[in-house]
């Protein structure tokens, strides 16, 4: 996809600011600004190096302030908010951004152009910041100045003017080094310039406006060590690469190509558009590009960043986005280590909910990231025939989960005498429904939720099929049964009549009735519960009252709780956040329920092709490139929350390549024939949909 903006869109700061590029580098490290490098988030900067992969993210490099100088007179092409202003206005010069991959910007001054591309060393906390001169005629003398502006703090935080700061500078030719302060790492800054200017100064008060809006700390110092001054006239290229090692900024070309080249194979070794209906095919090769970012190092293994900017590697995520963006890629390596990797974290029969980002020990409070395991582990093995590895090293790991719920664990977590899963613990949230404002839980759904039941039984199903596999059919045997029970249960305890759909959650003789996407999972999982018409009912009532353009409401708009705007502090956000708001990763699941119940007629497809191509439109806003968190659940769904989210970009990417285009990619590596669709009436149709 071709994301490129203009004058029209650049110079209307509303518009410019809404936008934000990113860029990732393999370690859960990341650059990222708004198309103007005017940053309005704590979190945006050129370099915030991960220093425990994927946690300890640090803002090191916030920004750099450029300044052209033709023949003595002054263009500063940079931008910052201050309280009363924004100074300077660089952005007036701005005439052109586009991602064509890297995020590139054209600056023009009178003949000058100006264009600088940024863009992240895969595998290191190193960024690449290149410039390049052009002119319409007689060159006239040419300089340009930048002044590193550098934060050294935690990413959650922000800096502020202290006597503590050590502001010596080491440099030599074409290389200089800071470390501010003794405990955190040195920056080493290369770079092409001619001269080095050692004078330092703080910038103080820059505003940070997205997280004055979200309640949070807003205001912030940067310290300037150096000035470095570029003849352009003399040399058209310059370069500045700044990184926690050593570099050498005359191979910033070399570093440019190699990247360039990785993320063309990345793009390769999913589906092409020649295996995908043409609506879908820029999406796809764009959601795959998006999914690489969410692919970091978690040691000498690999893990799944939740979100962007402020996620680190949740369990239920990484397990949810795993099928989406390592196996639909052709990445089927990956999801082998994330697999082996979250394994080893197995503790009490549950996996972990989070890694803290500063390195403690992990939390275990989710009853769902275990549950979802089986399904990536049942993915994985789809995907790739790998029995040996499941039946090594996972399939035990299984066993004793399913143990443990059978016999109890933390939180409550336990089968209850009805084969059910039962769950939950007064102040604690257990299911992705997860939002907390101090003591108080906002989706509590105690006791027996729908979707915990449909992965439970689905789990039940794995492990069945498994064991019979590797010849252990008294577990089987066991398996079955349990699974067989709750079928029984599901069905008495959890059906609707009244609404004709699904209970949200049941605990003793309550019920929750309240309309939620939850119970979409009990007919996309592929080990089903339900009987092909209640399934379609449940499907048709998700797709009448919670089906938007961006995913599927978390609660219907009948309900009085419901929240149209997610916006406002801390808690006016976790209040909405599960009352209302749009999640586009429930458009996969979704998707894989509503084809299901329709057969893949015709007809379905359309509109499952349409749904999905609505999102094009979305790359091109909030988070270039990504799909964003949420949204708001009233129109015009406001693209709210991190501005790429692990989940949503696989759950989309899962189900343009599975579900709608019938594609796999097994062990063989050729993809398996998708089905022939089918026209409304269930009759096999001869041409393949668009």
């Amino acid at each position: 996809m071709k994301i490129e903006f203009d004058r029209s869109v650049l110079g209307d700061l509303e518009q410019a600011l809404g936008r934000e590029w990113l860029e990732t580098n393999g370690l859960g490290g990341f650059a990222s600004s708004t198309i103007v490098g005017l940053n309005t988030r704590r979190y945006h900067g050129l370099l915030v190096a991960a220093t425990q992969p994927p946690v300890g993210r640090l803002v090191l490099l916030s920004k750099l302030e450029e300044t052209l100088v033709l023949d003595g007179e002054r263009f500063e092409l940079s931008a910052n908010r201050y309280p009363d202003v924004i100074h300077p206005q660089g952005y007036r010069y701005l005439r052109r951004f586009r991602l064509d991959p890297f995020p590139t910007f054209t600056y023009e001054v009178g003949s000058i152009e100006l264009e600088k591309s940024v863009f992240l060393v895969h595998g290191e906390n190193t960024v690449v910041v290149q410039y390049r001169l052009e002119s319409a005629g007689p060159l006239p003398r040419v300089q340009l100045e930048i002044r590193p502006l550098v934060a050294f703090r935690d990413y959650h935080s922000t800096t502020h003017e202290n006597a503590s700061l050590n502001p010596e500078v080491q440099a030599e030719p074409g290389r200089a080094k800071i470390q501010p302060y003794a405990a955190l790492p040195a920056l080493h800054i290369a770079h092409t310039a001619s001269h080095l200017d050692a004078t330092g100064f703080w910038y103080r008060n820059l505003i940070y406006e997205v997280e004055r809006e979200r309640g949070l700390d807003f205001q912030e110092d940067l310290y300037s060590p150096f000035r470095l001054i570029f003849d352009l006239g003399h040399n058209p290229h310059a370069a500045v690469v700044a990184s926690t090692e050593v570099r050498d900024a005359a191979r910033a070309a070399e570093y440019q190509a190699v990247e360039a080249r990785r993320r063309t194979a990345v793009v390769a070794a999913s589906p092409n558009e020649n295996e995908l209906p043409q609506p879908l095919a820029g999406l796809v090769a764009q959601l795959t590009l998006a999914a690489d970012q969410f692919l970091v190092a978690r040691g000498d293994q690999k893990t799944i960043i939740a979100g962007y900017h402020w996620f680190g590697d949740w369990g239920r995520d990484t397990m949810i986005a795993l099928p989406g963006l390592a196996l639909v890629t052709g990445r089927s390596e990956i999801a082998r280590s994330i697999l082996s990797a979250f394994a080893k974290y197995s503790d009490r029969g549950m996996l972990p909910n989070r890694f803290p980002d500063a390195g403690e020990k992990p939390e275990y409070n989710t009853v769902d990231a275990t549950l979802w395991f089986f399904e990536a582990v049942r993915k994985y093995l789809d995907y790739t025939g790998d029995a040996e590895f499941v039946r090594a090293e996972l399939y035990g790991v299984l066993a004793d989960m399913v143990d443990w719920h059978v016999r109890g664990t933390r939180y409550g977590i336990h089968v209850d005498a009805d084969g059910l899963l039962a769950c939950g613990e007064p102040g604690v949230q257990l299911t992705w429904m997860d939002a907390k404002v101090g003591d108080w839980v906002v989706t509590p759904r105690y006791g027996k939720p729908v979707e915990i039941q449909a992965l439970w039984y689905n789990a039940l199903r794995v492990m069945e099929s498994l064991a019979g596999s590797f010849g252990d059919p008294a577990a089987a045997k066991r398996y079955g049964s349990l699974a067989a029970s709750a079928r029984r249960s599901f069905n008495q305890k959890f059906w609707n009549e009244t609404d004709d759909c699904l209970y949200d959650a049941v605990q003793g003789e309550e019920r929750d009735a309240s309309l939620r996407p939850n119970q979409i999972f009990a007919v996309s999982l592929p080990h089903g519960m339900l009987s092909r018409e209640r399934a379609k009912r449940v499907v048709e009532k998700v797709e009448r009252e919670l089906l938007t353009p961006c995913g599927l409401r978390t609660l219907a708009p009948s309900d009085p709780r419901y929240v149209p705007r997610y916006q406002g502090d801390v808690r006016s956000r976790d209040a909405a956040y599960h009352q209302g708001t749009v999640w586009p990763w429930l458009l996969g699941p979704f998707l894989t329920a509503y084809l299901r119940v329709h057969r893949r007629s015709r007809q379905a497809l359309r509109m499952a092709t349409q749904w999905l191509a609505n999102f094009e439109q979305h790359l091109t806003e909030a988070g270039l490139g990504q799909v964003s968190e949420i949204f708001d659940g009233d129109p015009p769904h406001t693209p709210r929350g991190c501005i790429a989210q692990a989940w949503s970009v696989a759950e989309l990417l899962r189900a343009a390549v599975e579900d709608v285009s019938a594609i796999s990619l097994p062990a063989a590596g050729r993809p398996r024939r998708p089905p022939e669709p089918r026209s409304a009436k269930g009759q096999a149709a001869s041409a393949r949909p668009v």
